[in-house]
């Protein structure tokens, strides 16, 4: 078993996604830890992480998410642990996560210091574990060329073990190629991958959509797993919505009060995602049953259409466990575009 941590320069780069991507086209026995948490959920009266919780669910580690991680506060873990017990720690979770696996991977905070001041940050872990460190790079052409000579004039990665850059989200793949990799290449800097960027991977679907707002599903409880193009506000009337272009794209999700009796029948006559009920209103058993013969959901929610709206604006699309077309597409872009030669060892 050999332990590889996966950090980011910035929040939101990916790490997540391509540790699932990873795990699945390397296709070997795998654990998974994340000693610092930064997405904190609240499950059943206990703390853990949303990406410990959405690997054990992925690959059925078998894992108890709350334990996957040390903690998820500075003040309280600092309070708590000095240097030498963070480390014990930081090392009993490599012996459970990586018990019996042939990788195990550990995913660091938000960005590359995230958790230094309490002895959590990735490149103190990765000296912890002698781990390989995977840097995860995403964002404008110029913004990613700054993060990697950052990284390499800048960083001091003391006894780490860089095994390279995986470069995310690159919007123009060829241009990138032609224009940027020769520069970053005479940085002696290992690039473990270019991944395109991929429009299906950020949407939100509808089963997302329903557990964050927990909605009451009326129907069409086995049509969840529909990627989201549009979000609609449905606050005028039908026939002035019906005249809208975007009202007539695909993969649309209308937002209205169950008692738009109008709106729901025009929203249900087109290629609708989904409707999402406001107000805590039913609407009619007819529209219900058509909605049924349409396969289209309709989710029940308390708050109003404005605060609906707002809540949705607001939402970082996640990946979920039963995505299982955005996970076998990380799969395949990984096996595509990333060099799995460079994680068959340590």
């Amino acid at each position: 078993m050999y332990s590889l941590v996966v950090t980011s320069m910035h929040p939101n780069a990916g790490k997540t996604s391509i540790i699932i991507g990873l795990a699945k086209a390397l296709n070997k026995k795998i654990g998974y830890i994340k000693p610092f948490g930064d997405r904190l959920l609240y499950r059943k009266k206990r703390l853990w992480d949303y990406d410990a919780a959405l690997m054990n669910g992925i690959f059925s580690l078998g894992e108890d998410p709350a334990e996957m991680s040390i903690g998820f506060d500075h003040s309280r873990l600092l309070y708590i642990f000095d240097k030498d017990t963070i480390t014990q720690k930081i090392r009993n979770l490599q012996e459970s996560g990586g018990k019996d696996n042939e990788i195990l991977f550990v995913e660091g905070g938000k960005d590359l210091s995230y958790g230094v001041s309490v002895y959590l940050d990735a490149l103190f872990i990765a000296k912890a574990l002698n781990a390989g460190l995977v840097v995860v790079i995403s964002g404008k052409d110029d913004t990613i060329i700054d993060d990697i000579v950052f990284l390499k004039n800048h960083v001091n990665l003391g006894s780490v073990s860089l095994k390279g850059v995986i470069i995310n989200k690159v919007s123009h793949l060829e241009d990138f190629v032609n224009i940027h990799l020769p520069k970053i290449k005479s940085l002696n800097v290992n690039v473990l991958g270019l991944i395109p960027y991929n429009e299906e991977l950020p949407r939100l679907t509808v089963n997302f959509l329903a557990d964050r707002l927990f909605a009451k599903i009326i129907t069409g409880e086995s049509f969840l797993n529909r990627p989201v193009k549009n979000i609609i506000i449905g606050s005028m009337s039908a026939s002035a919505v019906v005249n809208l272009p975007v009202f007539h794209e695909e993969k649309k999700v209308v937002i209205t009060s169950g008692d738009r009796h109008d709106m729901i029948a025009a929203a249900l006559e087109g290629d609708t995602a989904a409707v999402i009920l406001t107000c805590n209103i039913e609407p009619t058993a007819e529209l219900i049953s058509k909605a049924a013969e349409r396969k289209i959901p309709l989710l029940l929610v308390s708050p109003d259409t404005y605060q609906i709206a707002k809540q949705v604006d607001s939402m970082e699309p996640l990946l979920q466990k039963d995505d299982t077309d955005k996970i076998l597409l990380l799969e395949q872009l990984i096996k595509k575009h990333v060099h799995l030669q460079e994680f068959q060892g340590s």
